[in-house]
């Protein structure tokens, strides 16, 4: 079983921490900080902490933690996740021999079928003050740490480094502008921030590792092993006549070519899938709808620019990123639908609601969920998700570039969004010749979908081609709203149905769903009211 605390703190080195082994730094005088009624001496802790990561060090590459700890008051595994600049979530699991399977799994997105090993070992004199208000409340715990590090696994690059640093850590649901007060402090008695953002950070720039932050040498964006495996782009230019990938840019480069800015989108949003995968683990808010928004942004992309990359090559990618997006919406759909609903029947006067409709509503609600959760974390952990990374990690690393990535971002971008607004062009104009009812229904579903792709292959060209893209992301924002809203409707209608048939099967009254039904139709009407002149405005300012 693992816990979550979230952990607010800075680090500082003193007057002579820089450099010195022999313990000259002292602890500050605190007491006269804004707010702090007494500073407590808790003592002298010795912690002594194993982390871990790959060989190639992935998780440090992404300022993620792991360690083995005993001593103190918290001994045992620790993972910390970045939330923020000092801020970090820490999820701790009792000690045992391996990472313990809760934790392990937080990791997989960056491990996948790497191991894990022991990288560095710190042992550490903690020297602990509490400071409390004046009725005896932390505000905050600031130890002086004596620290040796140790690099494990032998060979040339095994090294020891040693240095006393401050650390200043915010209570449980403390105001951070506390800490400003103590490091106001702090800096008279001669502190300064330190420029390591952890102590895993400065043990391995010292003893001859790859800092936090840094990316492994040789490693995408994402941290992963590439897969082998054959591209079709071999033998087609990317501009320069040398071949696939030619021209490619390291992911810290600006991009130039139309290659550049497909390939810059395409590695936020695999970045974005594996970031989010601790998130959607944890079933922290909105990250599982996020990672299915990256996951279809990454497919609609490969659809938007298959002049750029080769189709070969992407479209088995994209029907893995699909199946992936299905996954993740299992829960997702109905959530929206329950909520509408919900909202729907709050606004109801009492004299329209009849029978035992709130509960019908939650029993049906509760009854598609059931199991699904262990479901979705089952397909995390499962071999084809941890494949389609690897995959995306190689293609982004390796991309199947075509000749028309070498070109101008005003002449290839341009024209493959152009061809996705007049895909969206049509299917509104065809959607406004229909006369109410399925077919319309149907057509302004396709136009949706089309203005989501148009959407997402203008904030990739929108760097690239600045002001008119951007403008079209607004306004295809604006028409996937409109059209989402009438398809939410078409659903929604489609779950009145069922529950007005589950709820008469069991002899409850129907009136209720029967009114609800009636609300959405007028929804849905007046979507198809406004689209019009929605459509008419935005075909008239799109310029591209």
């Amino acid at each position: 079983m693992a816990d979550t605390k979230r952990e607010i703190e800075r680090k500082y080195e003193g007057p002579a921490a820089e450099g010195d082994t022999d313990g000259d730094t002292v602890m500050p005088d605190l007491s006269r900080v804004p707010g702090v009624a007494g500073v407590v001496d808790k003592g002298v802790a010795e912690l002594d902490a194993t982390y871990y990561d790959t060989p190639d060090q992935r998780l440090a590459a992404a300022s993620l933690t792991l360690r083995r700890r005993t001593g103190g008051a918290d001994a045992g595994w620790h993972l910390k996740l970045p939330v923020s600049e000092g801020v970090r979530d820490e999820i701790q699991a009792p000690l045992s021999d391996t990472v313990p399977r809760a934790i392990a799994g937080l990791v997989r997105s960056r491990v996948r079928d790497a191991e894990l090993v022991p990288v560095v070992r710190l042992r550490s004199a903690r020297d602990i003050r509490h400071l409390v208000d004046d009725s005896g409340a932390l505000l905050a715990e600031v130890s002086l740490d004596r620290v040796r590090a140790d690099r494990l696994g032998g060979g040339a690059s095994a090294g020891s480094a040693a240095w006393t640093e401050l650390e200043a850590e915010l209570a449980d649901d403390g105001d951070p502008a506390f800490l400003d007060k103590v490091e106001k402090k702090l800096r008279k008695a001669g502190f300064k921030r330190s420029d390591s953002p952890s102590k895993l950070a400065r043990a391995l720039a010292e003893t001859g590792g790859v800092g936090a932050g840094e990316a492994a040498p040789g490693k995408a964006s994402g941290a992963g092993k590439s897969a082998p495996g054959k591209g079709s782009g071999a033998g087609k230019g990317s501009g320069s006549g040398e071949g696939r990938g030619a021209g490619k840019p390291a992911p810290e480069a600006d991009p130039v070519t139309a290659g550049d800015h497909v390939l810059a989108y395409l590695r936020a949003q695999f970045d974005a899938i594996v970031e989010l995968d601790p998130a959607v683990r944890r079933d922290l808010p909105d990250s599982v709808h996020s990672m299915r928004v990256a996951t279809r942004r990454m497919r609609s992309t490969f659809r938007s620019y298959g002049k750029i990359l080769d189709r070969a090559v992407t479209d088995p990618i994209g029907d893995e990123l699909k199946w992936l997006a299905g996954e993740l919406g299992v829960d997702r759909d109905h959530e929206v639908l329950t909520e509408r609903l919900t909202e729907s029947l709050g606004g109801l006067p009492r004299t329209l609601v009849s029978g035992p409709v709130r509960t019908r509503l939650r029993t049906w609600a509760n009854a598609r969920r059931g199991g699904s959760r262990r479901r979705l974390i089952a397909v995390l952990d499962g071999k084809r998700y941890l494949a389609l990374l690897t995959t995306l990690d190689a293609l982004v690393t390796d991309p199947p570039l075509l000749r028309a990535a070498g070109q101008d971002p005003a002449k290839a971008i341009a024209k493959a969004v152009r061809k996705d607004f007049a895909k969206v062009s049509g299917l509104v104009e065809e959607a406004l010749d229909q006369p109410p009812g399925a077919d319309r229904d149907h057509a302004m579903h396709e136009a949706r979908k089309k203005a989501k792709r148009t959407r997402y292959a203008a904030e990739a060209a929108a760097p690239a081609l600045g002001g008119p893209a951007a403008g079209l992301v607004k306004s295809m924002k604006s028409l996937q709203s409109l059209l989402g809203d009438h398809q939410d409707s078409v659903m929604t209608r489609e779950a009145l149905r069922e529950l007005s048939a589950l709820a008469h099967a069991a002899g409850e009254n129907t009136f209720t769903y029967g009114v609800l039904y009636g609300r959405e139709e007028q929804r849905a009407a007046a979507a198809e009211a406004e689209l019009p002149q929605a459509w008419e405005a935005i075909a008239t300012q799109t310029e591209l």
